[in-house]
């Protein structure tokens, strides 16, 4: 392989496996997480159905958290609480919640 070939596919192989960054803005999402504190901010919190523990989500990655809502948007993930939560927000506010949490300082876990 041509040397400036294999420079090139080495620098978009090491793009590719940078993570995301965070492209909302924490303060707003400060303010848009409040009704996701309802369940997750409850430690120890079970969910009624389906029955199970209420996942942390304070101190996820950011990408996690924009696959995990976006899923939920798109019907993807299932869990009919979250699903229609995420309905309900646009991708600036998922970028938003997701700069929030995926911060130390956030406290819905």
């Amino acid at each position: 392989m041509k040397p400036m070939l294999r420079l090139a596919l080495c620098a978009t192989l090491a793009m590719a496996a940078t993570p995301t960054l965070a492209a909302g803005d924490a303060a707003k999402g400060k303010i848009k997480v409040y009704t996701c504190t309802g369940c997750h901010g409850i430690p120890g919190y079970k969910n009624i159905y389906p029955h199970y523990n209420v996942p942390k989500i304070g101190g996820q990655s950011y990408d996690y958290l924009v696959a995990a809502l976006t899923a939920y948007q798109k019907g993807e993930r299932k869990h009919p609480t979250m699903e229609a939560q995420a309905q309900s927000f646009s991708d600036q506010d998922i970028a938003d919640i997701a700069t929030y949490l995926s911060g130390s300082s956030a406290p819905a876990k």
